[in-house]
C-alpha cells in the first residue's frame, strides 16, 4: 500500500488521533482524505481533504458515506469512544453503547467500503485497536471487552478480504494525549500525531499489525506467558 497518490477515508477525522491521520496523510501525498465526522462542520484540516457526515451507528448514514466515497483506497476505522465503565457497577446499557460503537460501528464501515476497495485494486484498512485488546482494566471494562472483540473481527476481516487482496491492519496502542484522557492525570501519554505516523508507515510496509508504544509491546510480549504474568496481583505468594 502506497500512501502518496492514495484516496483515504478517515472516520472520527475531526479530532484526536483521527485528525493526525488526515495530516499525516496529507503530508504523505494522499490525493483525496475523507475526513468523516458527525459534524463535519468541525473537520479543521485543510488541502486535500474532503469533510463528511458520517455517523457509525446509522446505516443509512453509512451507505450514503460509502456512496459518496467510492474511489477510496485506504479505509481508516479510527472513530471510537471510552466511557471508563467498570466491570460491577457500570451501566449495560453504556457496555452496549461502546460495543454499538467500537465494534458494529466499524465493522458496518468495513462491510460498506469493501467493494470499493475491491474495484480500486484491494488496498488497505487501518483499524484503531487498544492495549486493552490484550490486557483488561476493571474500571476501563467495557472499553477493553469492546476493543478485545474488534481485535476478533479484525481477525476475521484480514481472511475473508484477502481474496480481494485487501490488506487489514490493526494499531495496538496505549495512552495518548487526546481528548479521550484530558480529565486523567497520565504521565508518558504517546502523542497521536507520532503514533499516526507510525501506523501509516506500518500500512505502508504491509504489517497486518502495528505495536506502536513500548507498553503495548511489553503487554503483547507477557500474552504467551500466563494470566500471572499480566496480572501479577492474582499470582499465589
Amino acid at each position: 500500500m502506497t500512501l502518496n497518490g492514495s484516496v483515504a477515508f478517515v472516520t472520527g477525522g475531526n479530532r484526536g488521533l483521527g485528525a493526525q491521520f488526515v495530516r499525516a496523510l496529507v503530508e504523505a501525498g494522499a490525493s483525496k482524505v475523507y475526513a468523516a465526522a458527525r459534524d463535519p462542520r468541525t473537520v479543521a484540516v485543510e488541502g486535500v481533504v474532503v469533510p463528511v457526515q458520517l455517523d457509525i451507528t446509522d446505516h443509512a448514514s453509512v451507505l450514503a458515506a460509502a456512496e459518496q466515497a467510492p474511489d477510496v483506497t485506504l479505509l481508516i476505522n479510527n472513530a471510537g469512544i471510552n466511557t471508563f465503565t467498570g466491570v460491577l457497577d457500570g451501566d449495560l446499557d453504556t457496555y452496549r453503547r461502546e460495543y454499538e460503537i467500537n465494534v458494529l460501528g466499524p465493522l458496518d464501515v468495513t462491510r460498506a467500503f469493501a467493494p470499493a476497495l475491491a474495484r480500486n485494486g484491494g488496498g488497505a484498512i487501518l483499524n484503531v485497536l487498544s492495549v486493552l485488546s490484550w490486557a483488561s482494566l476493571p474500571s476501563e471494562a467495557a472499553y477493553g471487552a469492546a476493543k478485545a472483540a474488534s481485535w476478533s473481527v479484525t481477525n476475521s476481516l484480514r481472511l475473508e478480504l484477502a481474496g480481494q487482496k485487501t490488506q487489514v491492519t490493526a494499531l495496538h496502542v496505549g495512552r495518548m494525549d487526546t481528548d479521550m484522557i484530558a480529565d486523567m492525570d497520565v504521565d508518558g501519554a504517546a502523542d497521536p500525531a507520532e503514533i499516526a505516523k507510525i501506523a501509516l508507515d506500518g500500512v505502508e510496509k504491509g504489517q497486518l499489525e502495528v505495536v506502536a508504544d513500548a507498553f503495548t509491546q511489553q503487554i503483547k510480549a507477557g500474552l504467551s506467558l500466563g494470566i500471572e504474568a499480566l496480572y501479577p496481583q492474582l499470582a499465589q505468594g
